[in-house]
């Protein structure tokens, strides 16, 4: 199970350290603290607004989980700075990674 197969599959997970429990972002193998191996956290992670543009009907929002993780995440409805927001929908398309807040 990897980052990128969980997030094919539309699943957002964590990735944290089993040796010192270090989250480790970019998602690796090994973490870049101890060199511990990595397991992959499953949950309904919430996370923080940190800013956000609009382009026409959608806005963009750079979203931040555990004061580590900082994702660049679309949102339907008019965010706000510091709003607490949890991923609705994730995975890969075109070779790239999308994340939607709400």
């Amino acid at each position: 199970m990897s980052f990128e197969s969980e997030l094919k599959n539309g699943n957002f997970c964590i990735p944290e350290c089993i040796e010192c429990k270090e989250i480790v972002w970019p998602p690796t193998d090994f973490c870049s603290k101890c060199f511990g191996k990595i397991s992959l956290k499953r949950g309904d992670f919430e996370g923080k607004i940190l800013e956000f543009s609009k382009k026409e009907d959608e806005f963009f929002c750079v979203v931040e989980f555990y004061e580590k993780i900082r994702i660049m995440a679309k949102m339907l409805q008019t965010p706000k700075i510091g709003d607490s927001v949890k991923i609705s929908k994730c995975g890969i398309s075109d070779g790239s990674y999308f994340f939607e807040v709400s």
